[in-house]
């Protein structure tokens, strides 16, 4: 009976690593989806500075092309101005270079000022740069942990399967069907363990007179609170 019971304990010891393999082979795509999600939220946070920084830079490049522009119609008014005929005509081709004049002038302070912020903005993307560097390297170390281990998964498995087949021949066909009826009803645990009268399984007491029968008799054992096959196990010597 010893060794029935050793074999039911080994049988279960194969599904509930089955159970763990079944569950990571879920879990595991899952976590690696959440580390993409949440490192795509820090990079953009990260970048902020960059973004910011590319944002005033294309606005320079927008004032530039504004002064090109009334540099172009400057240039124009003044070779215009050789063609004038009146002193009105004269005096409004002067004007409107003046107010060209003025509008360059108030652009090419904006750019200054856009050149400052950038300049300052460069050196924190550098930093920002720096920082994303070493948090890519440490996270794709991690990605690459939880990838290697669910690539372990099916090889795994199929260890453990063929290890309970193997199990499963040995095991009288009454007894199988009991465990398999008991750990259908108990969430997939159909063997547990008690020590100090208390199932592992429920974690209810059982009566002492069963706590002692379980520890001198052969016989199988059912934990009257949640049907599983007990089996004794001295957790002080195990330690």
């Amino acid at each position: 009976m010893k060794e029935r019971l050793s074999l039911l304990v080994s049988l279960q010891e194969c599904d509930s690593q089955l159970v763990k393999l079944s569950t990571k082979k879920i879990k595991l795509p899952e976590k690696v989806g959440k580390m993409e999600e949440d490192f795509q939220l820090y990079k953009e946070n990260v970048e902020q500075n960059k973004r910011k920084h590319d944002e005033l830079k294309a606005k320079r490049a927008e004032c530039e092309a504004r002064i090109k522009k009334l540099n172009d119609g400057v240039t124009k008014t003044k070779e215009r101005l050789l063609e004038v005929k009146n002193n009105k005509e004269y005096q409004a081709m002067l004007k409107e270079n003046e107010t060209a004049e003025k509008s360059r002038g108030d652009i090419e302070t904006q750019i200054i000022a856009l050149m400052d912020e950038m300049d300052k903005l460069s050196v924190l993307v550098k930093k920002d740069e720096e920082t994303l560097n070493q948090a890519t390297i440490k996270h794709n170390e991690e990605k690459k942990i939880i990838e290697d281990d669910l690539s372990a998964v099916d090889a795994d498995t199929a260890i453990w399967k063929e290890k309970r087949k193997e199990l499963q021949e040995s095991i009288p066909a009454d007894l199988l069907v009991w465990y398999e009826k008991v750990k259908k009803r108990n969430g997939g645990v159909g063997v547990t363990s008690v020590w100090k009268a208390v199932c592992s399984g429920c974690q209810m007491k059982i009566p002492p007179q069963m706590y002692n029968e379980l520890q001198r008799s052969n016989e199988l054992l059912s934990c009257p609170n949640c049907n599983r096959i007990m089996y004794f196990q001295n957790q002080e010597k195990s330690e």
